[in-house]
């Protein structure tokens, strides 16, 4: 049985102070059934491994450079995200696709970086509003964890998915369970016709997951928990999250 994952992506968020008091807030409630983690911006990582010093809470990041090392001035290396203590790094989120310009092949490449150094990829997917209504939800996603598999081969086992709509992500808007669970299925089926360890990997939904619908989106057969942004900054919605992640 797939144990569940919760993921908090703070994004461009906190302080020192903030960070310390949300941190100290999960630790107060742990422990958790479903595993937990949070990706922190990179300047607080640091303080972030030493808060969650002896908490069964991971650490991870919310992006990584392609390279191993070199003249990339302002990149962060994977070497460094593992020195610093991290477990998760989240790849392809489509701010980063939207924003940076990030193709499939790039994200595809950060995910091969992020697994060469012993870490786990968290591997974004998802489709825009005008895609969804034209009914290329299916070839969009599937376009996008294809570049993935074809890259990492026979490491795709190491890595998770989070299926995110991009319509639904700070929308408040938020995929019905069934449509959520449509997608997540159409995606467990393209991993196993890609590998045989399909049915053990972990595929998150992202897009405005909160307490009061979490627990009918984590039911679904193929979703194994969440990728969450604006709840994840609040100690108490997150817990609340992540107790429905049974």
């Amino acid at each position: 049985m797939r144990r569940k994952l919760v993921v908090g992506n703070w994004k461009m968020h906190g302080t020192l102070a903030s960070n310390a008091e949300l941190l100290a807030g999960l630790r107060a409630a742990e422990p958790f059934v479903c595993e937990a983690a949070v990706c922190a911006p990179f300047p607080y990582l640091a303080s972030c491994v030493l808060a969650l010093q002896g908490s069964h809470i991971a650490l991870g990041a919310q992006d990584c450079s392609a390279h191993e090392q070199g003249a990339y001035t302002g990149e962060v290396s994977v070497a460094m995200l593992a020195d610093i203590g991290c477990r998760y790094v989240i790849v392809g989120h489509s701010e980063r696709r939207a924003y940076h310009g990030e193709t499939d092949q790039l994200v595809a490449d950060k995910a091969k970086a992020v697994v060469a150094k012993g870490l786990v990829p968290i591997v974004c997917v998802g489709e825009t509003l005008a895609e969804r209504e034209a009914g290329h939800t299916a070839e969009v996603v599937k376009r996008q964890l294809s570049a993935v598999i074809h890259t990492l081969g026979h490491c795709m086992p190491q890595a998770v998915v989070a299926y995110e709509p991009v319509w639904a992500i700070g929308t408040g808007k938020t995929a019905s369970p069934e449509q959520a669970q449509e997608v997540h299925a159409l995606l467990r089926a393209q991993l196993r016709a890609a590998t045989s360890h399909a049915d053990q990997m972990r595929l998150l939904y992202g897009g405005s997951v909160k307490a009061d619908n979490a627990a009918s989106l984590f039911a679904q057969a193929d979703i194994d928990g969440g990728l969450i942004g604006g709840a994840s900054l609040k100690a108490a919605d997150f817990t609340a999250i992540c107790r429905a992640a049974l």
